[in-house]
């Protein structure tokens, strides 16, 4: 075990002993994989801030319940009471007179509504669905409007189903970016793997004759490429981390304008340490296929 343990400690120092003789290079090369990784990164990020922004800002996935201007206290009572029984969410009750204060506190309308003989507008509820999914929210308006004493059950759900159809398409834009770059990272490697056999051709050559493994031989350029894709992700981590830290007061002030509170949500250590380890695998495939490849010309 220490002998095997020694040889991998041994291909690591190698690596990057390889990624230090060329600083620059091995910057510029970073510089693309951090590149490559950070579009389908931060496009994830949005769409996933965009989904968080959806559900926290009030109107877009509530369910208003409108009742008759019958309704009594008793059918409230009822209708308050099948809601906590079927555990569909958040939800409160709008009484016509709290209605008809934030209708006359609206600009323009206080005229209009002293001038009515009486109160035209009924109790309601306002449910905010847990389950947030289109089909849920239209079932759960179907049912509401088959309730007693309900007048008119009010989801904009056409207005949803484009909102989640949009986040869709866009959820499969990023995987595809995702896989395109991902090939992306894996040529960079392979070429970088390449120009590394290339420039140490006579060594290979000379470790070959002295009995050297393939193993031996290959095992620096695995993590070299390893190497390599862990230290991209983890620059994508750090590029994608400046875009969102300079873009969050911005978002934060426009939401304030439109009454919402919204932060824009960045990367956890998680996402982090997940980014590196892409990188390190889609490194190492590149460095994998590479070595297959052009080291067969020294068999």
């Amino acid at each position: 075990m220490s002998v095997w343990l020694a040889q991998h400690l041994a291909a690591i120092r190698d690596a990057c002993r390889r990624l230090a003789a060329a600083p620059l290079n091995s910057l510029l090369s970073l510089l693309v994989i951090g590149i490559a990784l950070t579009l389908p990164t931060a496009g994830w990020l949005m769409i996933d801030n965009l989904r968080a922004l959806s559900g926290d800002s009030p109107g877009v996935q509530q369910i208003s319940i409108f009742l008759g201007l019958e309704a009594g206290k008793r059918e409230i009572a009822e209708i308050e009471a099948r809601l906590q029984a079927g555990k569909v969410g958040k939800w409160r009750f709008v009484p016509r007179e709290e209605a008809l204060k934030r209708l006359q506190a609206a600009e323009g309308m206080a005229d209009i509504v002293a001038s009515l003989p009486r109160n035209p507008l009924p109790d309601a509820f306002v449910v905010t669905p847990a389950d947030s999914q289109p089909a849920e929210l239209e079932r759960l308006a179907k049912s509401f409007s088959g309730w007693p004493k309900v007048a008119h059950v009010q989801l904009d759900s056409a207005w949803v189903k484009r909102f989640d159809a949009l986040l869709r398409l866009g959820h499969l834009i990023v995987m595809l970016l995702g896989v395109l770059f991902a090939g992306a990272l894996v040529t960079i490697t392979f070429n970088t793997i390449r120009l590394q056999i290339l420039a140490q051709a006579a060594e290979i050559e000379v470790a070959r004759l002295i009995g050297a493994t393939d193993s031996y031989i290959q095992r620096p350029l695995h993590y070299f490429g390893m190497l390599q894709g862990a230290l991209g992700g983890l620059c994508a981590a750090l590029l994608v981390g400046i875009g969102f830290h300079l873009l969050t007061p911005l978002v934060a002030e426009l939401a304030q304008l439109y009454g919402a509170n919204f932060a824009l949500q960045g990367l956890l250590a998680l996402h982090v340490a997940a980014l590196a380890a892409i990188g390190a695998t889609l490194g190492w495939l590149g460095a994998k296929i590479s070595v297959l490849i052009h080291l067969r010309r020294f068999a």
